[in-house]
């Protein structure tokens, strides 16, 4: 017999320590198992898909916290500046400025994460350390008119070498570090978004203040 929704949210949270916060990723779940999720008090999802978020949203209470954590086309912003609590997956200057000039046309500011990349995988999107260091030390952020940049969000390379994922945590960790001795009077810079279903416990050990656990808590995907 396989645990609920609720039993396996429990088991997770079980784990998390205090100052870590949990990131539900329902991408390619149905509402139903959302619903669950919900009921068994989890606030906080995290979708992938501009098409599958929006269709989701109206189906979901009002309080439902709505985290973009995929790669996020620049032609479907529009559907989704103002109505996420958090766009994750910030992965160039150019996204970034889009978002920025949206929300202040719409009278929104927008919560955001910048993607570092470090894993191995040329898959995976996202900043350079040394590009990210740079623009902070320009000061970039300060042209921003409707985006708070609330701190980073990246991945590790998706390996079996469990020295290899330390070491991508790990510098994810050191980049926010490096970040906030350059300009450190940035304010509310203090998320860290690392760690999934397999890796999380790694990340919390690393420093992270935010994992996205998925099948740990709804099974495996339903494509």
């Amino acid at each position: 017999m396989t645990n609920s929704i609720a039993d396996n949210l429990d088991a997770v949270r079980a784990t998390l320590p205090e100052g870590v916060e949990l990131v539900a990723v329902s991408k390619f779940h149905p509402v139903d198992a959302l619903r669950q999720a919900y009921d068994a008090g989890q606030r906080r999802f995290g979708e992938s898909r501009v098409q599958e978020l929006t269709a989701k949203i109206p189906l979901m209470p009002p309080d439902t916290e709505w985290h973009f954590i995929g790669h996020l086309q620049t032609n479907k912003l529009k559907h989704i500046v103002g109505r996420v609590s958090m766009i994750e997956s910030v992965d160039s200057l150019r996204l970034l400025g889009l978002i920025d000039d949206m929300s202040a046309e719409r009278g929104v500011v927008s919560r955001v994460l910048m993607q570092v990349h470090v894993a191995a995988e040329q898959t995976k999107t996202g900043f350079l350390p040394d590009e990210l260091l740079d623009w902070f030390a320009g000061r970039g952020f300060e042209r921003l008119r409707a985006t708070h940049i609330c701190g980073l969000m990246g991945m590790a390379t998706n390996t079996d070498d469990t020295a290899r994922i330390d070491a991508d945590f790990a510098a994810i960790a050191d980049l926010r570090r490096r970040i906030l001795a350059i300009a450190p009077d940035l304010r509310g810079f203090d998320t860290l978004s690392m760690g999934m279903s397999d890796d999380y416990p790694r990340a919390i050990a690393a420093g992270s203040t935010l994992v996205r656990v998925g099948t740990a808590i709804f099974g495996p995907r339903e494509y």
